[in-house]
């Protein structure tokens, strides 16, 4: 009978172990600097293509990262960004900033569930692996943007800014013909974009982590790049790739801040312009937003028709 109740305790305990995880209880909020995000949307036009975004800003980071991370700076980012997607004609409005404690636990998390990927495949391009591949949200970031995300009537047309002190990323490297390692990487902003993450809830499809703030590299631009245009570390004639150091283009690493149009840029500027998160005001001030995704935001989405590149697979390397 002790040996039955011992395995009984082992099983619960087990279960209890592998079980789903509790649900995080909603963050309080609460709006700042509200004279700043007036100042800021102080030249929309109700004419231009429009992106809402938002900013969530924790109240219990700690010191060590505030030191070096300001909301000030963030917003200084955000300003360059403005200054960007205006040369394509797109222009973005700050819905509000808002301040609260989140659980520390979530301060840090790792992003993706790497548990039932496999490495990219060898026979389809990166675009095509990834559609195959249905990548999804860890676990704990799942129920850290879940606690974090407000539930509002345009939660999947919204881009949501969520400022955390680390953001972990894990993909398959090659390291030969036969060989693969895991890799772990820190970010200093992930997007979470409908190319590699079909299967994020659609209330949390607009999420965009940040960790650092630097107005000179433009990261913030970069992460909205890959939220709005919908592609990976590209450019002209650079098909994607994990990392791509060059100048040029928004979607490279450098300071490069062009989106590019037609087929020769990848069509970065039509597809930006098709993008879901997109609306203009109409002369009664109704909003009118751009057509959904059709197959829920992959690179070849039905949505984009011709605005999309059939590259090759042996050009191709792992991506973001």
């Amino acid at each position: 009978m002790l040996e039955f109740e011992r395995i009984l305790l082992c099983t619960l305990f087990s279960t209890i172990l592998s079980g789903p995880m509790a649900a995080a209880e909603p963050v309080d909020w609460t709006l700042v600097d509200t004279d700043a995000v007036q100042q800021l949307n102080s030249d929309l036009r109700p004419d231009i293509a429009t992106a809402d975004i938002g900013i969530y800003f924790p109240s219990n980071l700690d010191k060590a990262f505030t030191d070096r991370f300001s909301l000030a700076g963030l917003l200084d980012e955000f300003r360059r960004a403005k200054a960007i997607f205006a040369f394509a004609d797109v222009q973005l409005k700050l819905l509000w900033i808002k301040s609260g404690n989140i659980d520390p636990s979530f301060l840090e998390i790792r992003a993706n569930d790497i548990e039932s990927t496999t490495p990219g495949g060898q026979y389809v391009n990166m675009y095509e692996d990834s559609l195959r591949q249905r990548s999804g949200l860890s676990k704990e970031a799942l129920l850290a943007f879940e606690s974090i995300v407000e539930v509002q009537k345009n939660n999947a047309r919204t881009v949501y800014l969520v400022v955390l002190q680390g953001v972990f990323m894990s993909f398959y490297e090659k390291l030969d013909e036969r060989t693969w390692a895991l890799r772990t990487i820190t970010t200093g902003g992930l997007s979470f974009p409908g190319y590699s993450y079909r299967d994020m809830p659609r209330r949390l499809r607009g999420v965009i982590t940040v960790t650092r703030s630097d107005p000179n590299r433009g990261v913030l631009a970069h992460e909205l790049g890959h939220k709005l245009i919908n592609v990976s570390h590209e450019y002209r004639e650079i098909d994607p790739q994990h990392e791509v150091r060059a100048e040029g283009g928004l979607m490279l690493y450098g300071s490069g801040t062009d989106i590019a149009s037609g087929e020769e840029g990848r069509w970065h500027k039509e597809r930006l312009h098709l993008s879901p998160y997109l609306y203009r005001v109409t002369s009664t001030g109704q909003r009118i937003w751009n057509q959904d995704y059709l197959e829920g935001g992959h690179y070849y989405d039905p949505l984009y028709g011709d605005k999309i590149v059939r590259f090759e697979a042996a050009r191709a390397t792992n991506a973001e």
